[in-house]
């Protein structure tokens, strides 16, 4: 039984107070706050584990070499990948998918080549590939979204074709709460010869995760928005693939023989990690995954799908809110806009409430332009968030629309 008063007890920031109100923390895209075993498994390894990993042959260094690699099996059997040879630490998506631009993109892509992303990419899956089709004369092209938010599939399978290289896209959206159809982009790039990289900051967090079912060839995902810590993620790559990739960065540990002249590179995915990685970071995604399993992903869908619903119908009855986004089939958040209320001023009027909220870009300003806005507010749920914190943020928003247009 998902019971989520139980679950809120493991986060002891929910317990604290903004000002006089208590916190409501809709923040969850940006960030999710870490329960008490993931805090627990940072102090526990460095109080008593702490120690380089890998090379070392003391009792210290081994220990920390096992819960390192101990929590990159957990991460791959999260994924549903076959093994773990293929699961590689970053410091999250951005980082990722950078390593899959150099390492692929640099060494696969050639003038005229194509990589398809879509217009609602965030930043961190659309600025690397400009930067490798500058350095390489590839073209991005895009697929278009529908004024419901969702991809334009038409127009999909008409720009996926023989120049097509790779497809990127993201998972599910951080503005429109979209959740793409992956598996059939995968289909139609692998029909065209091309590879197909999912950003899974969204989605990993939220839904259950299986690479092999979705038919991708890279998986990228943030530690910091699922339970973990803050500076790890990773990137699931197929193994085949990654082995003939050029390393990403150079340094210790990624070679196997270093020469004055020329250097010999590690296996998989040790060859992809250089340099002395975020080990405590990677030990509490470890916890953090292990508390995921636990609650079953398929329990925490479920939960956050109840909420965005609850959350999107309650919104829509505040007079004049502009919502984005498909009504139904979404992740758990909701972007929105109120007329001649910017979204800044309006989260610092919800942050008086103590009610955190997001406003900005979401660095994706491609898509506010397809929206025709600057910014949005997002409220964003979780598997902690509750029914009454949704009301909490309609009353605020409520009353801030109100007072706002008393002014108008």
């Amino acid at each position: 039984m998902y019971n989520v008063q139980e679950i809120r007890h493991d986060f002891s920031i929910l317990k604290r107070r903004v000002g006089e109100k208590k916190l409501v923390y809709l923040d969850n895209a940006a960030t999710s706050q870490k329960p008490r075993r993931v805090i627990e498994a940072l102090t526990e390894h460095y109080e008593q584990h702490n120690a380089n990993i890998q090379r070392g042959v003391h009792r210290l260094a081994e220990e920390a070499t096992a819960a390192y690699e101990g929590s990159r099996e957990k991460i791959a059997r999260f994924l549903g990948a076959p093994d773990s040879c293929g699961l590689i630490f970053t410091r999250g998506t951005t980082e990722s998918i950078n390593l899959v631009a150099h390492a692929w993109g640099r060494k696969n892509l050639r003038e005229g080549d194509e990589v398809v992303l879509t217009e609602a990419e965030h930043h961190s899956n659309l600025v690397p590939w400009q930067l490798a089709a500058r350095d390489t004369g590839a073209k991005l092209r895009f697929v278009p979204i529908l004024d419901d938010g969702t991809l334009d599939m038409e127009e999909a399978e008409r720009l996926i074709g023989p120049r097509t290289k790779l497809v990127s896209v993201i998972h599910a959206s951080n503005v429109l709460a979209t959740i793409n159809p992956v598996e059939r982009l995968a289909e139609l790039a692998h029909d065209a010869g091309a590879l197909m990289l999912v950003d899974g900051a969204q989605s990993a967090p939220h839904l259950p995760v299986d690479v092999e079912a979705l038919g991708c060839d890279f998986f990228a995902g943030s530690g910091h928005k699922m339970l973990g810590p803050t500076g790890v993620g990773f990137l699931w790559g197929r193994p085949e693939i990654l082995d003939e990739m050029d390393p990403f960065l150079g340094g210790g540990e990624m070679i196997r023989e270093v020469h004055l002249d020329h250097s010999t590179w590690n296996d998989i995915p040790h060859k992809f990690e250089a340099g002395t990685m975020n080990i405590a970071q990677a030990i509490g995604l470890g916890a953090a995954v292990d508390y995921l399993d636990e609650l079953g992903m398929e329990n925490v869908r479920e939960h956050e799908r109840r909420l965005g619903e609850y959350a999107y119908r309650r919104l829509s009855e505040i007079e004049g809110i502009v919502l984005y986004g498909p009504e139904e089939d979404r992740t758990g958040l909701v972007s929105f806009s109120l007329p001649d209320v910017h979204p800044h001023d309006l989260s610092q009027i919800l942050d008086e409430e103590g009610i955190a909220i997001r406003s900005g870009h979401h660095c994706c300003q491609p898509l506010m332009r397809r929206l025709g806005v600057a910014a949005t507010a997002r409220a964003s749920f979780y598997l902690y968030n509750t029914e009454e914190e949704v009301d909490a943020l309609v009353g605020a928003v409520t009353r801030a629309r109100e007072f706002f247009g008393a002014f108008a």
